[in-house]
């Protein structure tokens, strides 16, 4: 049971902060990547490298954790990485505008600003959860992340057709005074929203826990505990599967079904539409209503995973079939999974997140926040990668079909791996650390 308890508005206010860390980011893999490779002609490579740095220094994100374990609150983590977030930014805009005439200096600063934007993303986010796991009761978890997840996504609804009003007609300047604006604003917000939300007797039974233990002994410890090596596992091969198919769903529609950029614009849409749906159902039946079975974050975790490899089976088939494939039927239902499974995989990390001990809560999400950056970074690198190999040998039909079979069968290893880390018996005791050291994968420097 959380020690304290929030309420809806409490709850709506921590998803504020979801929205203003959406808003900023959304100019960063939208707004400042055309303009690179549209007004400063620079190869889709050097936005798509400094995107991928922004998802790489996500592996810090146990580090940033860990120091909220040890001070005790998670609050000024998470003002302290919106401030990071909004001068990168920033820093991003100012970059792009020097690169028209300076392109090296120019570049120095991007990587720079990219890699600030990482820091600050991680560090918010990871305290931000891990607030909302301290604080969510269990039968509220599901339509909590809904709730995040929802306003997150508002922030990039709201900011992208409002920065692009205002940045016409386009200039260096503009954009830097655009992004300047939307980067102040949304720190301003994210500071309010979180202003007196987290208690602060919350704070004090962690910190001692923690004080004495260096970081590496606290990683070691968590990726000692059997549950959370395996949501880890879990989290890092389900996420490869579900960014893998972001960026070849649309090219596929066009290959294959030979459907207009306006066409497959619109196949997307309707599959962010499927993902709304599926993310609502799971809030709705996880509130109580869906009893002992539907009401479970294990059950929707794995359906979810089950259900998105099925769809892509179909998708994969229907290609083969030709024209006639109901092809928005699929995508809608891959949509609808993809929606259940992200909900309930972040409802449970909400509630395993303490279950091997409180102290190392903010440690133990941010092994997880580690794994979902790095496997969203490279699944979309590595979905594209296998498509034009794969085309290389085989027809198109054959080879995106053969993908998309590829990232179906991640999604059941996925819901194998759902079945044995969800709420099992193990996550309630930490073994201890000296009898499974920690990979070195995951450690930081």
């Amino acid at each position: 049971m959380a020690p304290f308890a929030f309420s809806w508005w409490q709850i709506v206010r921590l998803g504020l902060v979801q929205t203003a860390l959406g808003s900023v980011v959304v100019l960063m893999t939208s707004t400042i990547n055309r303009v690179m490779v549209v007004e400063l002609a620079l190869p889709a490579i050097v936005p798509g490298g400094l995107v991928a740095l922004h998802y790489a220094v996500q592996i810090l994100r146990p580090r940033w954790g860990y120091g909220s374990d040890v001070h005790g609150r998670r609050t000024p983590w998470i003002v302290g990485g919106m401030a990071a977030l909004a001068l990168g930014g920033f820093g991003a805009a100012v970059a792009t505008a020097l690169a028209e005439t300076h392109q090296t200096a120019g570049l120095a600063l991007a990587v720079l600003s990219f890699l600030t934007v990482g820091m600050g993303a991680g560090a918010a986010g990871t305290s931000l959860l891990v607030l909302l796991a301290t604080g969510v009761e269990d039968r509220r978890r599901g339509a909590a992340a809904t709730v995040v997840w929802v306003m997150m996504i508002a922030g990039f609804a709201i900011t992208a057709p409002l920065a692009g009003h205002f940045l016409d007609p386009f200039s260096g300047a503009r954009l830097v005074a655009v992004s300047g604006t939307v980067s102040a604003i949304a720190f301003c917000v994210a500071a309010l929203a979180v202003r007196g939300v987290e208690p602060v007797v919350a704070a004090r039974d962690t910190r001692d826990a923690t004080t004495k233990k260096p970081f590496r002994a606290v990683l070691a410890q968590v990726w000692a505990e059997p549950a959370s090596r395996r949501f880890t596992v879990f989290i890092f091969v389900a996420m490869l599967a579900y960014s893998a198919q972001e960026l070849i769903l649309e090219p596929f529609a066009g290959h294959v079904f030979a459907m207009t950029p306006g066409g497959t614009t619109k196949l997307a849409g309707l599959q962010h539409g499927g993902v709304l749906a599926g993310m609502l159902l799971v809030a709705g039946l996880t509130m109580g209503i869906g009893g002992p079975v539907l009401g479970s974050l294990k059950v929707w975790t794995t359906l979810g995973c089950v259900g998105s490899a099925a769809a892509l089976l179909a998708i994969a088939g229907g290609g083969l079939v030709g024209p006639d494939f109901p092809l928005r039927t699929a995508v809608f239902a891959l949509g609808l999974a993809n929606g259940a499974f992200a909900v309930a995989a972040i409802g449970s990390m909400m509630g395993l997140a303490g279950a091997g001990g409180e102290a190392e809560r903010g440690t133990r999400m941010g092994v997880w926040g580690a794994a979902q950056g790095v496997a969203f970074g490279a699944g979309g690198f590595l979905g594209t990668v296998a498509v034009d190999a794969a085309r290389l040998v085989l027809p198109p039909v054959q080879a995106y079909a053969g993908v998309f079979a590829a990232e179906a069968a991640l999604f059941l290893v996925g819901a194998a791996l759902a079945l044995r880390v969800a709420h099992t018996p193990a996550a309630r005791r930490a073994p201890r650390s000296d009898h499974a050291p920690f990979a070195p994968s995951l450690s930081t420097r």
